[in-house]
């Protein structure tokens, strides 16, 4: 009965919390700005973020038990929202943004010792990696914090995936026996459950950066604060659980150096712009796949914990649908062909040479 509350708890508190949430952030005109890359029309609160983290701090005094580790990735999780509250109200610039985010990676690595200090291959092979622990894990928590937030464009989208993903480190965590995880995990999924109810489509509520910069961080601490000592290679679960927003940054930064525009120039060319509106899924059928996508996902992982030669194969064939997804809808360029290039050439000779055949005859 106890699990079960981690996570109705603070869900509950959540959904409540946000109705006056929503009330001040339109008594003081926190609304979402409409840009380049967002496609909501109207006057919508934008600081949803709130009730998740409230209902988050709350459910954390409740269930999860002292850690001063885990008291480190809460507190530098709470740095990580305030930056991104301040950028709801004020917008502030890409450079502050990193600055702060930094400053709790920073503090989280050295006070908090949650960094890499291993690279685990199979065939129980380890490699001390030292300093570039460091620099790896740098990398993963600013990187996977600004795809979480990149991957907030649509009803329900970034907040649904993330619960998908919370839940199935949970799974994993109970599975490794690695309870602090395992709680705050579901302490934190059922926080963002609360707020969905209020931001599925049609959203009444967006969580803003400081609820998606938030929940990134602290999917990317808990990933390495739970993985970083376990027997399967460091980092492979996280990835593949996060492998949508890793995948659609990537395309992002790749389409807009080819284009000469800024990395961080807003566009509606990301995943769920594609599935949207090249394949006209619209707003909910564009958010179910991806959830189901990220399911597929999290089976794809947990599986690479049971057989690591079934889980890896699901995996190349997942990534292989998906370079070709990228080629087939122009997501990074019209000209990046590379696979169906090849594929065509195949079926040009195939067809040639059944030309020929014909003609003999």
């Amino acid at each position: 009965m106890m699990r079960v509350l981690y996570f109705l708890v603070p869900m509950v508190i959540s959904l409540l919390l946000e109705f006056p949430v929503k009330a001040i952030a339109i008594k003081f005109g926190w609304y979402a700005k409409e840009n380049e890359r967002t496609i909501h029309h109207g006057k919508i609160p934008r600081v949803g973020g709130l009730a998740i983290f409230i209902a988050f701090l709350i459910g954390s005094v409740l269930f999860v038990e002292k850690n001063e580790t885990l008291r480190a990735v809460i507190i530098r999780g709470s740095i990580i929202f305030l930056e991104g509250f301040l950028d709801d109200i004020f917008d502030v610039s890409p450079l502050v943004k990193i600055v702060f985010q930094l400053a709790a990676a920073t503090v989280l690595i050295f006070m908090g010792n949650v960094y890499l200090k291993v690279i685990r291959l199979p065939f129980n092979i380890v490699l001390n990696i030292n300093i570039l622990g460091y620099i790896v894990t740098y990398l993963w928590i600013v990187g996977i914090t600004n795809a979480v937030n990149l991957l907030d464009g649509l009803d329900g989208l970034a907040g649904g995936f993330c619960i998908i993903v919370l839940m199935t480190i949970a799974i994993i965590s109970a599975i490794f026996k690695i309870r602090h995880s395992y709680i705050i995990s579901l302490v934190l999924a059922g926080s963002t459950m609360g707020f969905l109810f209020h931001n599925f489509h049609p959203a009444s509520v967006f969580m803003g950066d400081c609820g998606a910069q938030f929940l990134g961080f602290m999917i990317a601490a808990i990933s390495v604060y739970s993985f970083k000592s376990t027997t399967f290679i460091t980092l492979a679960i996280p990835i593949i659980l996060l492998f949508v927003p890793i995948f659609d940054t990537f395309s992002a930064i790749a389409r807009r150096t080819l284009g000469h525009q800024k990395i961080s120039a807003p566009d509606k060319k990301h995943f769920h712009h594609i599935l949207m509106n090249n394949l006209d899924l619209g707003q909910t059928g564009a958010t179910l796949t991806i959830y189901c996508i990220t399911a597929v996902f999290g089976f794809t992982a947990y599986s690479y914990i049971v057989d690591p030669a079934t889980g890896g194969t699901i995996l190349l064939l997942l990534v292989i649908i998906f370079e070709i997804f990228i080629e087939y809808t122009g997501m990074i360029s019209n000209t990046y062909r590379p696979i169906l290039s090849i594929l065509d050439k195949i079926a040009s000779r195939h067809y040639h040479k059944s030309d020929e055949s014909k003609s003999d005859e």
